[in-house]
């Protein structure tokens, strides 16, 4: 079982799955404001990284399962950031959420020839906050303090697995109303990808000028792009 984080005891249930490097705290402002708006909040931290167990091997299918195993079925929301959205594109027809939110999700992690994104972003573990403000110019202090205590947490070696399984397509089919958000512009979904994901059924939104970390980065835009969603 994972470790979780809630906010709230709504009638209404939503589980947030964060991205690879952060953990369930990422979520601090997103969970109350759904909580305001009447739901229980389950926010999970994935295998290796908060206060989640590590893992001999890291891969999408052990992500969508122990997601599985520690969240309400049937939740009224799913929302998925990064590695999140991808775990939640494996999980989807087995969660079977009212509505999925995916925000920029890692549907295809891209491959870099002659580049290691693995070692690369492994390497992230030793960050200052001096740093990880330089890597996001537009985020808050409080961000930038957050980003180093999850750090801490962190088992780079969820980086070092992600050559495993890169270039692996794992866009889902849309099995409920399903909602993309994207970055500006958003290195993992790109406009052409994004108009297959439109055509297949999904509705795309694009949140101007956010970084890839869109609820960190702009989170009252991340919450207005939403509308209609929660």
């Amino acid at each position: 079982m994972l470790h979780t984080r809630e906010w709230g005891s709504g009638d209404r249930v939503a589980v947030l799955i964060h991205g690879i490097m952060a953990d369930s705290r990422c979520w601090w402002r997103v969970g109350p404001a759904l909580a305001e708006r009447g739901y229980r909040v389950v926010a999970v931290d994935l295998p290796g990284h908060g206060d989640s167990s590590r893992a001999l091997e890291y891969t999408p299918e052990l992500y969508a399962q122990s997601v599985l195993e520690s969240v309400p079925a049937n939740p009224d929301l799913a929302i998925g950031h990064s590695l999140g959205g991808l775990t939640l594109a494996v999980a989807i027809e087995r969660l079977m959420p009212g509505r999925a939110v995916y925000s920029d999700p890692g549907f295809r992690l891209p491959e870099s020839e002659g580049v290691d994104l693995g070692a690369m972003m492994a390497a992230f573990k030793d960050q200052t906050v001096e740093t990880v403000g330089q890597f996001h110019p537009g985020w808050s202090a409080e961000e930038c303090a957050l980003e180093i205590e999850m750090l801490a947490k962190w088992d780079p070696a969820t980086a070092v697995a992600l050559s495993s399984f890169t270039g692996t397509d794992f866009t889902p089919e849309p099995v409920v109303p399903s909602l993309v958000q994207l970055a500006d512009p958003s290195d993992l979904v790109s406009p052409e990808f994004a108009e297959a994901l439109a055509a297949k059924g999904f509705e795309t939104r694009v949140v101007k000028g956010a970084e890839h970390t869109i609820h960190r980065h702009l989170f009252e835009d991340f919450m207005a792009g939403l509308e209609g969603w929660i």
